[in-house]
């Protein structure tokens, strides 16, 4: 497999109002390779979500670089998309419309944008809300909206900070159940922060672990089971225990 993304020596420092330097992230490494689903964990204030911000180009580091399909990434790509934990979709756009959106960014014509559009609304199952305005969805609908404007613009790439995270535990697992299915039918490579280990577990194939002040990776953890997972398999529920005393510790 080869390295989509490749973290070399990152850092990230804030300095405070009291002129105190916050060390946010400390010599970051990571190689993410095609298809990867990759879940971070860590306590908060580890630095996970500026992570994702900074592979995004929402946010700079101090040091360090990030590669991109061997290219140093020195700007926002359409090619890496992002879902965040609140749902950011426009209140006077339609379902349709708000899964359109970056393909107007692109100046696709008007017939290209409704195809795309109608096509990811298929893929979460939500085509009779092609009309209905957020205000009129679930939190759990919403999200899969959100998602779906992701895709829609075709990343490589797909940036999740805590997606599920405002969800009831109900809505949460069966939408970690729809984004396993879509990521099996469209072979994304998936970075995605969360505070849930049992999450972590349930979806990715590896595990990055993460301490705080400053926030560094402390370990990575392979998660070599096959999908879809059994929570209450002995083997899910031990590797749920290691992570957590890893946690635990720091």
């Amino acid at each position: 497999m080869n390295s989509i993304i490749k973290i070399q020596n990152l850092s990230k420092r804030f300095n405070s109002k009291e002129n105190i330097t916050v060390d946010a992230l400390k010599n970051i490494n990571l190689d993410v390779e095609e298809n990867d689903f990759i879940c971070i964990v860590g306590p908060s204030g580890c630095g996970k979500s500026t992570l994702l911000r900074i592979i995004a180009g929402l946010e700079d580091a101090t040091e360090g670089k990030i590669n991109y399909k061997g290219k140093e990434l020195l700007e926002p790509t359409s090619e890496i998309g992002m879902v965040f934990q609140n749902y950011s979709l426009l209140p006077w756009r339609t379902v349709i419309d708000n899964i359109s959106l970056g393909l107007e960014f692109k100046r696709e014509d008007k017939r290209t944008r409704l195809e795309v559009a109608s096509k990811y609304l298929e893929l979460i199952n939500m085509q009779k809300f092609a009309n209905a305005y957020p205000y009129e969805l679930s939190g759990g609908m919403q999200q899969r909206v959100a998602i779906a404007r992701a895709l829609a613009n075709d990343p490589q790439v797909l940036l999740m900070d805590e997606p599920f995270g405002a969800l009831d535990a109900h809505t949460r697992i069966i939408l970690q159940k729809e984004l396993l299915r879509i990521w099996e039918q469209n072979k994304k490579t998936v970075l995605f922060v969360t505070h849930s280990v049992d999450e972590a577990v349930y979806l990715s194939d590896k595990i990055v672990i993460m301490s705080s002040n400053p926030g560094e990776i402390k370990e990575i953890v392979n998660i070599d089971m096959e999908r879809p997972r059994d929570r209450g398999d002995i083997e899910y529920a031990t590797i749920t225990s290691r992570i957590l005393k890893m946690l635990e510790s720091n």
